[in-house]
């Protein structure tokens, strides 16, 4: 027996005093409704409705069964409620900083598969602690290129046309820099990790920078500001760069180059949620990056 569906023809039945009303309310033919108010009977051990050709009266059983009874019904449609809304509940995903048309485009991709998103830009720390306390479901977290599910390529942007690849040496200070303003490699909050940050900062030692030359900005923007009116270099993707109005290069002096790394990571590893965003997102996350696709 389908107790709630059982409990639903009792209350029509009691509230409306009629099997024929009590039927059209609940949306059910009239003996569907007999047979279920009937089966209810037979399961409680006692009779809930006198029954008598014009109406239909509760007995004592059942004046103190309809109060539960429709608590139970009640309960039910919460239920089904919540679980709507929890179907048509966007997956918040915690991004990093990119244009509103980038955003917009994964938004849309999802849709086209399906897939309700809510994108959350955030620097990579605090993406990694929004996933950790799982403030958002999913999150892109920075990774190292051999861990990484989407890579993005780093090089250097500059305010004139460097003509091939940039070394960091061209920024040494030399005798003639005592006093001024040195030269510096401007790098973005989205690329202040470790498997970027370190590697640069190497390199910078080993041509003899000084520690200042390289550089967190607060945001793209002013970065982009000292490349253009102070000779700052920029390390930035070659979107970013078209975007800035600025001439991208690789970095000459490191082998494989840089790149920023990214893996899709859940903050329940069992969430189908996260895992259908992967499938069928992939495409559209790597747009909104700018990244290649590796799986």
């Amino acid at each position: 027996m389908d107790l709630v569906a059982a409990c639903r023809a009792f209350v029509g039945v009691s509230e409306h005093g009629s099997f024929t009303v009590g039927a059209a309310a609940v949306r059910t033919a009239q003996s569907v409704v007999s047979r279920r108010v009937a089966a209810l009977e037979r399961h409680l051990g006692e009779r809930l409705l006198n029954r008598s050709s014009r109406a239909a009266t509760l007995t004592p059983f059942g004046r103190d069964m309809l109060p539960l009874a429709r608590q139970l019904v009640r309960l039910a449609d919460r239920l089904e409620h919540e679980a709507e809304a929890v179907r048509h509940r966007p997956l918040r995903l915690a991004v990093p900083a990119a244009p509103t048309g980038a955003l917009a485009r994964l938004i849309a991709d999802a849709h086209a598969a399906e897939v309700l998103i809510d994108p959350r830009p955030a620097a990579p720390a605090e993406r990694a602690d929004l996933v950790r306390s799982g403030q958002v479901r999913a999150a892109l977290l920075a990774a190292p290129r051999a861990e990484a599910e989407w890579t993005v390529p780093l090089g250097v942007a500059a305010a004139g046309d460097p003509g091939g690849p940039v070394h960091l040496d061209t920024l040494r200070p030399g005798r003639a820099d005592v006093g001024r303003r040195l030269r510096r490699l401007w790098l973005q909050p989205e690329d202040d990790v470790p498997h970027v940050r370190d590697p640069l900062a190497r390199l910078g030692d080993a041509v003899g920078l000084l520690p200042a030359q390289l550089a967190v900005a607060r945001s793209e923007a002013a970065a982009a500001a000292d490349v253009l009116s102070r000779d700052d270099l920029l390390l930035c993707s070659p979107a970013e760069a078209r975007e800035l109005g600025l001439y991208w290069r690789p970095l000459g002096d490191l082998d494989r180059g840089l790149a920023r790394g990214f893996v899709l990571t859940a903050a329940d590893a069992t969430d189908p949620g996260a895992a259908r965003v992967r499938e069928v997102c992939g495409p559209g996350i790597a747009r909104c990056l700018g990244a290649e696709e590796h799986v």
